[in-house]
């Protein structure tokens, strides 16, 4: 075990880079940059005063250098203007566009972000789990058939209509203002009771709307994995001992179906953070998805490219903790090669 904590540990190291080489690139491929793009917009208005700051931040950032010292500088094996600060420093960069470091931008919206992904992940557990398990335990019932239908229809929806529709029936029904996570009074209100209660009532739609399509793919995953276990000759070996069909159903059956919830919290981590972009702009929440769309479509190339290097470090510590997890529920899975 300990010997591959250890190789699964070194091996995140040149994966984490390549990530990191790709990113960069793709951020380059458009032409120009935020700078370039402010310069231009500036020289159509005749202003002259801005461009000197421009050239400053330019040239403090490194952007006049070659790409490939632009991200040596970026990641922190090359000295910038400051000196080694880059990400190995954890120095995320700094937001042109919203004229603040990368680390203030982004922790004003991880909260928030947090919020709506755990509650998402909770309500898709707490609704597949009991509906997969009856379906497979209830094969070609009429409630099989049932949730197999509702399922169906939950893969199909596209969920920003699903977020218009309750979005509109929020509104209509419970008077719940269109958009956002609160009302807008207390948008830059401090922390308070009567906040958190605005919170809650507005929480309800987009947890819905994204755990909608999860729920549904969950429970036929869980369905598909229990129906195999059960099929087999241990399950049938229990019930000929007369053993109870819950206990038959808890021992291992449902142990063993459980992979693929053990298997997702490589992409819980990342999915925690990220938040759903298009469901966060439809529905006009503070997360951090619209702010990585705009940073993209903006050229803000130290917001996305620091933010796309989080989300691709949490993935690749997920799936280490999905493996490890995964290999102490299900003893047929194996961390080393070979077998006894």
């Amino acid at each position: 075990m300990f010997t591959y904590i250890v190789h699964r540990m070194l091996i995140m190291i040149p994966t984490l880079l390549a990530i990191s080489v790709l990113v960069f690139i793709i951020i380059q491929l458009p032409p120009g940059d935020y700078l370039s793009n402010q310069i231009q917009e500036l020289k159509a208005q005749g202003e002259t005063a801005a461009l000197e700051k421009i050239e400053f931040l330019r040239e403090q950032y490194g952007l006049d250098r070659p790409m490939v010292q632009q991200y040596a500088v970026w990641v922190g094996i090359w000295p910038g203007n400051n000196g080694f600060e880059g990400l190995l420093q954890g120095n995320l960069g700094y937001s042109f566009e919203y004229n603040l470091p990368v680390g203030d931008v982004v922790g004003d919206r991880l909260f928030l972000s947090f919020l709506v992904s755990f509650t998402t992940i909770i309500f898709t557990w707490i609704v597949s789990f009991p509906i997969g398990v009856y379906s497979a335990t209830h094969q070609y019932s009429i409630g099989d058939h049932s949730l197999t239908f509702l399922g169906f229809i939950g893969l199909a929806t596209p969920n920003f209509l699903l977020a218009l529709v309750l979005l509109y029936y929020a509104n209509v029904t419970f008077g719940t203002s269109i958009g956002g996570l609160m009302d807008p009074q207390y948008l830059e209100e401090p922390w308070s009771f009567a906040k958190l209660m605005s919170v809650l009532e507005h929480l309800w739609i987009p947890v819905v709307v994204i755990g909608t399509s999860g729920t549904a793919g969950m429970i036929r995953r869980l369905r598909a994995n229990l129906l195999d276990e059960l099929q087999k000759q241990y399950v049938t070996t229990g019930r000929a001992k007369g053993l109870h069909p819950f206990k038959v159903l808890m021992k291992y059956p449902l142990r063993m179906a459980l992979n693929p919830f053990i298997a997702d919290i490589g992409n819980m981590l990342p999915q925690v953070i990220s938040g759903a972009a298009i469901v966060s702009v439809v529905l006009s929440l503070p997360t951090t998805g619209p702010m990585l769309v705009e940073a993209l479509r903006s050229q803000d190339q130290y917001l996305a490219g620091s933010f796309l290097m989080f989300l691709a470090a949490l993935t690749v510590v997920g799936m280490f903790l999905s493996d490890l997890a995964l290999a102490m529920l299900d003893p047929r899975i194996r961390l080393t090669g070979g077998s006894r």
